[in-house]
């Protein structure tokens, strides 16, 4: 399905932007987000939304935003869902992936512009999360703006604007679309639902023909919703997995996948007993011991997954 809304925003642009979000069983927050991209100084030229059902999408709420909206459906999977919108970007410059639950400065796109043209070498970049809901019981839209409108510094002051990273944050990452297309660049489908690391797969792939920076003048905040994420059980097999599977693709490095696995398994151990209300460490601890026989059977794929209750 397409569906288009009213236009809004100068017509001259040096790069065309558009703001990819993959959403799934989160209708009200995609809602309640969309009235703060209208913030931007710098107005996206257009946002591509991937629904995995169409009640993942309130089309009253798009045609209020005054944005313009188109909306693609694919099957549920963060990677299938990323994939579908590459595709339907086919005239973007510059592509920026957000999560459903992120809340960017007004300045964010303005700034992601002028770094994409000040150096031709950036392939990738990535933000500044000055709070991120997902290391606890998640932030509010007001706890964000709070954040965004109280702490705004002078962008001189803001900190670096660029530095080298290893990979970009899944919930804000930019694409040159120049790059995707002339490498064929695809999220990898094998990291199916959540697909947990998809954005270190990605970066890599990037990164093999270009920079990935982090900048101090893109600032935003990760709210860290809660609903629409997968199962402790199933999160945990993934923290295992999909690590192990991409040292073998060779698109994360053996000491970023050991330290990967190795926090997780400390952490759904030492808090099982005394777990947040907000986290599945049973079940994630559960995940965690069935990817390690599956990995010492030989038997195991992040695919694995989707045979699970």
């Amino acid at each position: 399905m397409r569906r288009s809304v009213k236009k809004s925003g100068s017509a001259e642009r040096r790069s065309r932007i558009a703001i990819g979000i993959a959403t799934s069983g989160r209708r009200d927050m995609l809602s309640a987000l969309l009235p703060y991209l209208s913030r931007q100084r710098r107005l996206p030229d257009e946002i591509i939304i991937c629904a995995a059902d169409e009640n993942d999408v309130d089309m009253a709420a798009l045609e209020e935003s005054g944005l313009v909206i188109r909306v693609l459906f694919s099957e549920r999977g963060l990677c299938r869902q990323r994939n579908r919108i590459l595709r339907g970007a086919p005239s973007a410059d510059i592509l920026l992936f957000m999560d459903d639950d992120f809340l960017m400065a007004p300045s964010y796109l303005q700034e992601m512009e002028r770094l994409f043209a000040s150096d031709p070498r950036v392939v990738m970049c990535t933000g500044t999360v000055k709070a991120d809901g997902i290391t606890g019981p998640g932030l509010t839209i007001t706890d964000a703006l709070a954040v965004l409108d109280g702490g705004e510094e002078p962008l001189e002051r803001s900190g670096p604007d660029a530095r080298s990273t290893y990979n970009g944050y899944g919930c804000n990452m930019a694409l040159r679309m120049e790059t995707v297309r002339a490498h064929g660049l695809a999220f990898d489908e094998n990291l199916p639902l959540y697909g947990w690391l998809e954005d270190v797969d990605f970066s890599r792939q990037m990164a093999r023909h270009g920079k990935i920076v982090r900048s101090g003048r893109l600032i935003g905040v990760h709210l860290g919703t809660k609903s629409g994420r997968t199962s402790g059980l199933r999160f945990g097999y993934s923290q295992i997995a999909n690590p192990v599977y991409l040292v073998r693709k060779r698109t994360m490095s053996v000491r970023h996948a050991s330290v990967q696995i190795a926090r997780n398994l400390v952490a759904n151990t030492v808090k099982l007993f005394a777990p947040e209300p907000w986290v599945d460490r049973r079940g994630r601890f559960r995940g965690n011991l069935r990817a390690l026989a599956d990995l010492l059977r030989g038997r195991l794929a992040p695919q694995n997954i989707l045979a699970f209750d």
